[in-house]
């Protein structure tokens, strides 16, 4: 049996298989499951496969030298690159809100292997984190990474060089880290900083107390409890934070 292999479809695909493996490996979505490295790449291939067919994305039959191949290589890794950012900064928000929060009730002595990354993270950002990914697809906003992908490639198809860039918006997208990170942290900050107040007015009028061993286990015990009360008005800012992401792509691609 004779197998003919079209080798312009073959580099269509693996160019594809570039862009999306930094969008989907780079990004805490998909490698928070520590997958095995050939289970990825069969992944990674399989969706560029279906993308192809999907799409209807033409082959490339113009790279013929090694500078235009090198060229299409670099183009799909900075666009993967820049895709992936935005959903990085997103969920570095999480991170950030929860490494406020560990600072403000004293956890921030305390660190856990974010599995994400094999780094150590904040103990409350890493449980905002999870929970973060678990929204994600309980929104379905899955769906809308396959359909970002789809109109990265409308906007900018396989191989075609990138002729300008909207660093306006990666420094805008860089900002919602902090506002929404504060913006998830907030009632625990506000309430832990009436609580210091308490305290240390406490402290003045009794200074017989050890105010250090009573106040420590008392902002543990608050932070915690006003977490878990403010984790049901959540969904509303991040609705708008994963509406984000995808804000930024239409930006830095259109």
């Amino acid at each position: 049996m004779d197998v003919n292999v079209n080798a312009a479809v073959v580099l269509t695909i693996l160019l594809i298989s570039v862009r999306i493996s930094g969008v989907l490996l780079l990004s805490p979505l998909f490698s928070i499951a520590q997958l095995p490295i050939r289970i990825r790449i069969l992944f990674l291939l399989g969706l560029s496969l279906v993308l192809y067919l999907g799409l209807a994305i033409s082959p490339l039959h113009s790279l013929a030298s090694i500078g235009g191949l090198i060229s299409a290589i670099i183009t799909e890794v900075i666009v993967g690159a820049l895709m992936a950012f935005g959903i990085f900064t997103a969920f570095a928000a999480f991170m950030f809100g929860g490494r406020v929060m560990d600072f403000q009730m004293g956890f921030g002595v305390a660190n856990l292997i974010d599995p994400a990354t094999n780094t150590q993270a904040p103990l409350i950002g890493t449980l905002l984190n999870i929970m973060g990914v678990m929204t994600f697809f309980l929104l379905d906003a899955h769906h809308m990474i396959l359909r970002g992908l789809a109109y990265s490639f409308d906007k900018i198809p396989v191989g075609t060089p990138i002729n300008e860039l909207n660093m306006l918006a990666v420094i805008q997208q860089f900002g919602i880290v902090f506002s929404y990170g504060i913006a998830l942290a907030s009632p625990v900050i506000l309430t832990l900083l009436l609580v210091d107040v308490g305290v240390a007015v406490a402290a003045r009028t009794m200074p017989q107390i050890n105010i250090f061993i009573v106040a420590m286990p008392l902002k543990i015990f608050i932070g915690l409890m006003v977490l878990a009360i403010s984790i049901r008005y959540m969904p509303p800012i991040l609705e708008r934070l994963f509406a984000s992401i995808f804000r930024y792509w239409e930006l830095v691609l259109g």
